[in-house]
């Protein structure tokens, strides 16, 4: 018994140390110390274990004969295993930084460290900007006549940009613009989006990728002088050109190029570039006045040096230029946001052209990288946002507007479950959106969690609008000015595209780019392989690499123990409601990490082309990620009680997602007995988490119905109105009126004992009147009450489609 005791109180000792963590040393203390008290106890020395001890302890305690014996050895295979690092790669994984996604990939994640960032929060010169010229533009939006009678934004929409520097949202006031946070930026294009997609988008490209932002951040203090006021006020036109026919996320095959040489500039001969270029699907180039342009540039002359091939290199032409073509225009689907091709045949411009002069050739596409880090976490995942406010708002409306069988549609189960996922990622969505731009407004430049953050709104947008067409029904598939629903549904392809598109971004970007960008060891392992120095590297390879290898073992029991415990002895913040997530989201983490690493260690540079177990990887960091996002908000808004089945249905969701991406991948793992090892480890008990439960949606479903706080703080910044003759005044209107004639309806049903249909309703009315059943004024409330429903749930009627 004795020895059975001595066994498992080594079997705690060493898990406790995995557990925690522990440095070799104390590995190796421990275990002096079991083999002492194992021939204490037995009265017999274990001399080959003694032996063993010895052999393995001594040179593992010191790293220079660690490294001689052991990890030079590895080091150079290593690197021979280590897929070549193409340059543009290597830019984009240098990109922005890390934050949060770094804490999820510790698989400890630090909940304290996360609910004590700064709640984001507009400023009072921000909110007064939504409140008044934002909402003076979205009242002189119509979007029928926008996509369908002038395939433009009308005259007055323009005026309204210009007036009130839409185009300079991110332009310091020093240069004439607003100079507003990454939060007050994402909002003004969200409340635009429930508005007009096609007007959001105009007003967000200026403000995101292009001419504005790279000059900047890169711009010559003349550049910026001279472009920022001017792109502020809408004088000038931008659009910034990198995509064309062959090039789309391989930067490296771009065949736009520029050829260092003297031309004539203004009446002057001087040094430049003659650049040809053929680029599409650019956003404002029809209208432009100024183009960004991406080209390799070359001296074959050698003008600037004995370097030929230069770089990707940015330049801003303007479109008069001889040779510049601009004007025609692409049809994406049917969204009248100005969009075409340009292109460039032999157009000289000076070095006075590029952006950051001289300085910065070559250095395009780190430029790009950067900006996109910071850009691809604002414009669509607002876009993505405004749409799930849009939705909840409208749809929740008609569910409870519309009525089959005398009841609320809203009221059947299956109606329920399409409002409840509206409802809940749009809280999601929302909770995202705000943890990360309050992020950016901190100085971060978290490039891994802006994928997630675009991927994901995206894709919450592609869900949201298509349930809220379902729920429409006929009212959402029939167009005409009437119809608030159609044109966002039509355009969630456009968002799901561009900036990266959807496939590539979760197949490939999110996990191949976090896994060495958040993991603590991995970039840094990489960085030893890939360095000249090859004294200084074999030190920096072992102590990362016996580092990580100390790092995995931690979280297989990190993994394990909360496997087998439920994590209910994590430290969790939160109240007795959401406790449970944060406890959850930990074992979650561990599990991720270490799964990570053994799919790391197994595959190494395959992984990237083990496109299916990576978009699995960078599904479960992405739920982590917007989970914590969801109990962030929740904290911050003081955890009001009436948001709390929005919060449990996106964070139940949230892990039902990740364990289903883990299950997915464990299946799918190269190595079979490995994936099932790692199973037992990570999921000893099963399957934990169960799809979300009825009685939730059920909750959730409720809150879209009618009006109350929780339905005004999901849909906060979403364009509203009350105006009967406004596509959506229309239905909040009926809303307003449906619920205030509830009770006498109620009361006129008990009475007639008839069934109620609209070809026979005011007829009964009447009846129930001249009965005494209702009174006069009760008569007239449920007559205005049907007339308003019927505008509600009208659609357009055309006399002719010729030309439509």
């Amino acid at each position: 018994m004795s020895g059975l005791i001595f066994a498992l109180i080594v079997i705690a000792a060493f898990w406790a140390l995995a557990y925690f963590a522990a440095p070799l040393w104390l590995w190796t203390a421990a275990a002096t110390i079991g083999l002492i008290a194992d021939g204490w106890l037995t009265h017999v020395q274990p001399t080959l274990a003694w032996v063993i001890f010895i052999v393995l302890a001594v040179p593992l305690n010191l790293p220079p004969l660690r490294r001689m014996l052991l990890t030079d050895h590895l080091l150079g295979w290593f690197r021979r295993v280590l897929p070549p690092i193409s340059e543009t790669e290597r830019i984009a994984i240098d990109a922005g930084n890390t934050w949060w996604d770094a804490d999820l990939f510790t698989g400890r994640p630090d909940w304290k460290k996360l609910l004590a960032t700064p709640a984001a929060n507009l400023s009072d010169e921000e909110q007064a900007f939504l409140d008044g010229p934002v909402e003076e533009f979205c009242k002189s939006l119509d979007d029928w006549k926008i996509t369908h009678e002038l395939f433009d934004l009308t005259p007055e929409a323009w005026e309204l940009i210009r007036k009130h520097r839409f185009f300079g949202m991110i332009i310091p006031k020093q240069y004439g613009g607003h100079g507003f946070s990454a939060l007050a930026h994402s909002t003004v294009v969200m409340k635009i989006g429930t508005r007009s997609t096609s007007a959001a988008v105009t007003v967000m490209v200026p403000n995101s990728l292009g001419p504005g932002e790279l000059l900047l951040h890169y711009g010559t203090e003349a550049q910026k002088q001279h472009y920022l006021p001017r792109l502020a006020r809408a004088e000038e036109i931008p659009c910034f050109a990198l995509t064309g026919p062959y090039v789309g996320s391989d930067a490296g095959a771009l065949p736009d190029n520029g050829i260092v040489c003297k031309g004539m500039y203004q009446g002057k001969e001087t040094l430049g570039f003659r650049v040809n270029w053929d680029k599409r699907y650019i956003t404002l180039a029809p209208v432009a006045t100024i183009l960004g342009v991406a080209f390799k540039a070359f001296d074959p002359d050698h003008l600037l040096g004995d370097k030929v091939d230069l770089g990707i290199t940015l330049a801003l032409i303007p479109t008069d230029l001889p040779g510049v073509e601009i004007g025609k225009r692409h049809n994406p689907l049917n969204s009248a946001f100005m969009n075409g091709p340009t292109r460039g045949q032999d157009v000289f411009i000076p070095f006075d052209c590029l952006i950051g002069g001289t300085e910065y050739i070559g250095q395009g596409w780190k430029m790009l990288m950067n900006c996109l880090s910071v850009g691809r976490a604002i414009s669509l995942p607002a876009l993505g946002t405004g749409a799930g406010k849009h939705a909840s708002r409208v749809t929740g409306a008609y569910g409870r507007v519309r009525k089959q069988f005398r009841v609320p549609i809203g009221k059947f189960e299956g109606v329920e479950e399409a409002l409840a996922r509206i409802g809940a990622y749009t809280y999601r969505m929302d909770a995202a959106r705000r943890l990360t731009a309050g992020a950016l407004d901190r100085g971060e430049k978290p490039s891994v969690l802006s994928a997630i953050l675009k991927y994901h709104c995206t894709e919450g947008m592609r869900q949201v609008l298509g349930d809220a067409m379902d729920v429409h029904g006929g009212r959402g598939v029939m167009m005409g000015p009437r119809n608030y629903l159609a044109r966002g549904y039509q355009a969630v392809p456009v968002s799901i595209t561009v900036e990266g598109a959807n496939i590539l971004t979760r197949s490939m970007i999110i996990f191949g780019q976090g896994a060495i960008r958040a993991h603590p060891y991995l970039l840094k392992e990489m960085e030893a392989a890939s360095s000249e120095d090859h004294a200084k590297a074999a030190v920096e390879f072992d102590r990362a690499l016996f580092a990580h290898i100390g790092f995995t073992i931690s979280n297989a029991a990190r993994a394990l123990f909360l496997g087998l415990t439920g994590a209910l002895f994590v430290p969790a913040p939160g109240d007795s409601a959401t406790r449970r997530y944060y406890r959850q989201l930990s074992r979650m983490s561990a599990a991720f990490t270490f799964t990570a690493d053994v799919g790391l260690l197994l595959l190494g540079g395959e992984m990237k082309r083990k496109e299916k177990l990576s978009a699995r990887y960078g599904d479960i960091l992405s739920h982590l990620y917007l989970a914590s996002a969801v109990l962030k908000q929740y904290e911050d808004q003081g955890r009001p009680a009436a948001d709390l089945p929005l919060v449990e249905w996106a964070c139940q969701d949230s892990l039902h997602a990740i364990q289903q991406a883990l299950e997915g991948l464990l299946r799918n793992f190269p190595s079979r007995p490995l994936g099932w090892l790692m199973r037992l480890l990570v999921l000893p008990l099963g399957r934990p988490y169960a799809p979300v439960g009825d009685r939730l949606g059920h909750k959730v479903a409720s809150l879209l119905l009618e009006p109350s706080d929780a339905r005004d703080r999901l849909t906060r910044h979403a364009f509203t109105s009350t105006d009967p003759k406004d596509p959506v005044g229309r239905m909040e209107h009926a809303l307003k009126q449906t619920l205030a004639a509830e009770p006498v309806e109620e009361k006129l049903q008990q009475g007639m004992k008839k069934r109620l249909t609209p070809a026979n309703y005011i007829g009964l009315v009447d009846e129930a009147v001249a009965k005494g059943i209702i009174d006069a004024k009760e008569a007239t409330l449920l007559r205005d009450t049907h007339a308003v429903i019927r505008d509600a749930i009208d659609v357009d009627e055309f006399g002719s489609l010729k030309g439509a």
